[in-house]
């Protein structure tokens, strides 16, 4: 799948393209494919932030592949680790991902961009989950978008099939920022070379705190914290990138992280 899924590394960042023409659409292989990469992305020790985009202009990605679909890649098939699009269902993805979307971002495509930690999109970037036009449920989006933009607006876009411009999307926050479609490239990976530089054990326990803490109540879950119930807050709680913050604070310079 090299030609499919093409990678590229910097440090401490993983650039993933997905490049398959024309609409960028997921089939089983793929979604496979991009599942046992973000797994390896997760497991790398030496990594600390992924970028997500896709190939052209048009189209971010399609989604579902439903040629595929037609001739047999089914539905219900075996998606991967890290199920469909290898990133929604990846167990303990404890690093920051950062989508940078361009062009249309489509059913599973869209869904795949809600799956990232941070959206940037081009500002010709467009959104839609017409899966109720074909008669079947944008699963992972209708669990998801309720609680990243406001409740009706999610609900209008599930239950319509309406697309929604880059503007309406930053509007309702649901992307953190428009970029020139030119500029898109180089305004993520300055924000992923920020993170980079950021404490890995920190991002760990922001990432897994805030999974968690949605089946939670408040109080249950800042006792799970207090008690370092969490794994990722009492490996940080424990680790010498604790106390390095403290101390480069106390001596007024930038902080080491080592991740441990």
């Amino acid at each position: 799948m090299s030609d499919v899924i093409k990678t590229r590394r910097e440090g401490g960042i993983l650039e993933v393209t997905l490049d398959r023409p024309k609409a960028n659409a997921i089939d089983l292989a793929t979604s496979r494919a991009m599942g046992e990469t973000f797994k390896a992305f997760r497991d790398d020790a030496q990594l600390r932030v992924a970028i997500v985009k896709t190939a052209g202009e048009k189209f971010f990605s399609a989604g579902w592949d439903l040629k595929a679909a037609a001739s047999g890649d089914a539905v219900d098939g075996d998606y991967g680790v890290g199920g469909f699009g290898g990133l929604q269902e990846l167990i303990d993805m404890n690093k920051p991902v950062i989508a940078a979307v361009s062009g249309m971002a489509v059913g599973g495509g869209f869904e795949l961009a809600l799956s990232c930690d941070l959206i940037y999109a081009a500002d010709h970037a467009s959104f839609a989950l017409p899966e109720i036009k074909a008669g079947t449920l944008a699963d992972a989006a209708t669990i998801k978008l309720p609680k990243r933009i406001p409740y009706h607006v999610a609900m209008d876009m599930l239950l319509t099939g309406r697309w929604m411009d880059a503007q309406e999307a930053l509007r309702w926050g649901l992307v953190n920022e428009i970029v020139p479609s030119e500029k898109l490239e180089e305004r993520v990976w300055e924000v992923a070379r920020l993170l980079a530089g950021g404490p890995p054990l920190v991002f760990a326990a922001i990432k897994e705190v805030a999974r968690e803490a949605e089946a939670m109540g408040f109080q249950e879950a800042m006792n799970w914290i207090t008690k370092r119930k969490f794994r990722t807050v009492d490996a940080l709680y424990d680790s010498e990138d604790n106390m390095e913050g403290f101390r480069a604070f106390a001596e007024k310079r930038d902080p080491v992280w080592k991740g441990k």
